[in-house]
């Protein structure tokens, strides 16, 4: 399988990605037209982080070296460590969501049924 190019997003499309989302339960999926959401039902960064399958954000630990030990690989960096687990969830059919223009990485792996789901420009 070849690698898929990252999903790249501005800093304001991250955020409207995210505000265009909600959570009911265990699920994540697009917030519809017309309907009424709960307070309860937003989706922040740390929401999302609960549905991703790994991520290295400013914003929410993504405990970077246990993805790496639950893969069970070794690394000598963070940057090293970071591309170890970007290969393995991508050999798997993951997708990378890259939001740029920020100052710190802020990189996410989503299952691809997951970001198809959310609108998310899956191609392949």
């Amino acid at each position: 399988m070849s690698a898929r190019a990252p999903i790249t997003l501005s800093p304001d499309a991250w955020d409207a990605f995210l505000a265009g989302l909600y959570e009911r339960g265990d699920r994540l999926d697009l917030r519809q037209p017309g309907q009424t959401y709960a307070p309860d039902e937003v989706v922040d960064a740390w929401v999302l982080s609960g549905h991703a399958e790994a991520l290295r954000s400013a914003e929410v630990d993504g405990d970077l070296w246990g993805t790496l030990e639950d893969i069970e690989e070794e690394a000598g960096s963070e940057a090293e460590a970071w591309a170890k687990i970007v290969a393995f969830y991508l050999e798997r059919g993951c997708v990378l969501v890259q939001v740029q223009g920020l100052d710190e990485p802020e990189d996410w792996i989503l299952s691809e049924d997951l970001a198809r789901r959310l609108g998310l420009p899956v191609d392949g």
